[in-house]
């Protein structure tokens, strides 16, 4: 730590620190508009295409940084222009036009360095300019990357309003009289810039990784314009930094190096992103299973009334899941309060009741719609509803059942469950000495038939007596009733 500390305090380390900082900010920002434009080829092909203005410019000025800078701004400028004249007047595929270019002038550039190589007292790396040489930044360079910075920076700042809309709705802004076109060669203008900034830094080679990466790790951690801008200029900050002090570490070159780091950083957000990493999505893919896992044993109940613990090993058949996975979906079922475990069996409580009938409601919908609309036969249909039983939110349920006109036959002759609200008026509900008739609709077969067992009838007149933790006493025609908590709750009353 010692030794790198001495060597980050060297004037030619603070400098290649600098135009780093400068050059992993300016194109992470620059390259979220590449990367969501499509445009990542076309940063790709201009920064190849640079190299005979380096040659020019040497013919010219010399070794100047002043003169590398102009002269390879001039050449991305007219292939950024000529690669759009193509795409818009020649009938030639847009990436096809592109490659045209690009090979073009970077062959131009390649003969023409290794010319001015041949010549004796000339020693023009063509190395240098392909994979940088942060290294040997000097002050001119510095002023030249910090100037590009700020001006693109502010042209994003100022028309970040226009950059946007164009960006996403070309149409609506040509309508709104904004230059669609104008904005795609600002665009380019400031890709250009950027590739041209970039060059001692990382190359022209390894610049296109600087444009593009940052952003498309951004963009797997945020969906707003805003903060995508904001983390690809904090991800190329990174980038830059831990890959200059990488390669002083390693004693290898920075502009791979920043390459490298970026890639891993991508990597990173690959697996780990909360929205779009490979892990999240796992585990939402896992809990996702588990869930529509639960509801099929919910919906298996419903249909059997209870579930016999005897009949256990059956269940599992059916729905072709191990004894733990159900034993182990029961046990979560029971802590939601969604199964209550009587001695010998299963029964679902008033929540699971609930989540039941609005699954069936769910597939006896989806049913009739793939009938109705879609055109399908009955025996189409079966496999896509226990599908998307699990999937359809109550919103769309009530949109469907709306659009078909709200059936209650599904088409193969069962009843479609009507949508049901909490039971908000259950015998579990209510107070000491309060007093109500039982409703002539109850939330299950079930339901009903342990009422009749109870001698309790449609329409009969009932009085709270006493209400314990685990049961209710209500009183019909001066006599006491004793009714377990767990079918007090999904007795409704009026």
């Amino acid at each position: 730590m010692s030794e790198l500390l001495t060597v980050m305090s060297e004037e030619w380390a603070i400098r290649a620190l600098i135009a780093s900082i400068l050059v992993g900010i300016m194109c992470g920002t620059i390259g979220s508009f590449m990367v969501l434009r499509n445009m990542s080829l076309i940063g790709d092909a201009i920064s190849h295409a640079i190299l005979p203005g380096i040659f020019v410019a040497f013919i010219i000025l010399g070794y100047s940084s002043t003169g590398f800078f102009a002269g390879t701004l001039l050449a991305a400028l007219f292939s950024a222009i000529a690669m759009t004249w193509i795409q818009e007047n020649v009938k030639t595929k847009n990436d096809a036009a592109i490659g045209i270019v690009f090979t073009f002038m970077f062959s131009l550039g390649v003969i023409g360095i290794s010319y001015l190589n041949n010549q004796q007292g000339v020693h023009l790396d063509l190395k240098d300019f392909l994979f940088g040489t942060i290294l040997g930044v000097q002050n001119e360079d510095i002023i030249i990357t910090f100037m590009v910075t700020i001006f693109t920076i502010s042209s994003i700042i100022i028309f970040y309003r226009y950059l946007f809309i164009s960006t996403f709705q070309p149409t609506i802004a040509a309508t709104m009289g904004i230059s669609v076109k104008g904005m795609h060669y600002f665009l380019m203008l400031l890709l250009s810039f950027a590739i041209v900034a970039s060059l001692r830094t990382v190359g022209i080679i390894l610049v296109v990784a600087m444009l593009i990466t940052p952003s498309a790790t951004a963009l797997l951690l945020s969906n707003k314009l805003k903060n995508v801008l904001f983390l690809s200029g904090l991800i190329g900050f990174l980038s830059a930094v831990l890959g200059l002090i990488g390669a002083i570490l390693f004693n290898t070159t920075p502009g791979p190096a920043m390459c490298v780091v970026v890639t891993l950083l991508y990597l990173l957000a690959v697996v780990f992103s909360p929205k779009k990493g490979i892990l999240f999505r796992a585990i939402r893919k896992s809990r996702l299973k588990a869930q529509i896992e639960q509801e099929d044993i919910i919906k298996a109940i419903f249909k059997k009334e209870e579930l016999l613990k005897q009949h256990l090993h059956q269940l599992c058949h059916e729905l072709d899941l191990s004894v733990n996975k159900v034993k182990n979906h029961l046990r979560h079922l029971l802590e939601n309060n969604k199964v209550v475990e009587k001695e010998d069996r299963y029964a679902l409580s008033a929540t699971g009741y609930k989540s039941a009938q609005e699954l069936v409601r769910a597939h006896r919908l989806w049913e009739t719609f793939l009938v109705d609309k879609v055109g399908l036969s009955d025996d189409e249909i079966h496999e896509d509803a226990e599908k998307y039983e699990h999937l359809l939110p109550v919103e769309i349920l009530d949109q469907l059942d709306a659009k078909l006109g709200y059936p209650t036959i599904a088409p193969h002759g069962s009843p479609i469950p009507s949508k049901i609200s909490d039971l908000d008026q259950s015998v579990w509900k209510m107070q000491p000495d309060q007093s109500a008739k039982i409703s002539r609709r109850q939330i299950s077969n079930s339901v009903e038939s342990q009422l009749w067992e109870l001698g309790l009838a449609p329409q009969a007149e009932i009085r709270i007596k006493e209400i314990q933790s685990d049961k209710i006493i209500l009183q019909y025609k001066n006599e006491n009733i004793s009714i377990p908590k767990a079918l007090a709750e999904l007795i409704s009353v009026e």
